[in-house]
């Protein structure tokens, strides 16, 4: 008798089921079309990304070869189109090619690309501070004082594995202006930092002696 109604009970729960089912079978397709879309969406847009990827390597790379074989032909503007694409990789270093090159002379153009890296691009979190700090360095040389502050303060109100550098900067800066006690201040608020390198700990603790006499 138990296995009886079990036997009934089962069939109840299938019959159940297939009604459902055929009930709301629209909505169920729909559901799976709707799964097999986004699928095909994420695995081809995936495709796109490493397709993409792959070409900017591919002409960052050519350009590169053709520089050292003293083809220079559009490698400017090669190189910012790569810089324009936004890409996280490969417009960085096409930037850093073109400066640390000499390709171009504009600090008006230099700092609009500066810029765009930083604001525009998903950098890495520490890359974005190198950035930060690179911008400071290349400025450090035709601004004033708060102009330096402003470029340089996300990373050194941050926690960054940068900070010691761009703190070792404005120090330089403000020596450099003959502004000691601001310089002090900075050279000896680097030493403070935890996890400092040994290098440039040591490096602040020889310019307070030669300096400043400490």
């Amino acid at each position: 008798m138990d296995e009886e109604i079990e036997i009934i009970n089962t069939n109840t729960r299938v019959e159940k089921l297939k009604n459902f089912l055929i009930s709301k079978r629209k909505q169920l397709i729909t559901l799976l079309i709707l799964i097999i879309l986004i699928l095909i969406s994420f695995f081809g847009y995936q495709e796109f990304n490493t397709r993409s990827k792959e070409k900017l390597a591919n002409k960052f790379n050519q350009i590169v070869t053709n520089f050292e074989n003293e083809k220079k032909q559009n490698i400017n503007s090669n190189l910012i189109e790569i810089i324009k694409t936004k890409d996280k990789t490969y417009s960085p270093l096409a930037f850093f090619f073109l400066l640390d090159n000499d390709l171009i002379s504009s600090n008006q153009e230099i700092n609009s690309y500066f810029d765009l890296l930083i604001n525009d691009v998903s950098l890495d979190k520490e890359i974005k501070n190198l950035t930060i700090y690179k911008k400071g360095l290349f400025n450090s040389n035709f601004v004033d004082e708060n102009q330096l502050l402003d470029i340089l303060n996300p990373v050194i109100k941050s926690e960054s594995i940068w900070k010691p550098q761009a703190m070792y900067l404005m120090a330089e800066f403000y020596l450099a202006k003959n502004q000691k006690q601001k310089s002090k201040d900075f050279f000896e608020q680097v030493t403070n930092i935890e996890n400092v390198s040994p290098k440039i700990k040591l490096e602040v603790q020889r310019r307070l002696r030669s300096e400043f006499g400490e």
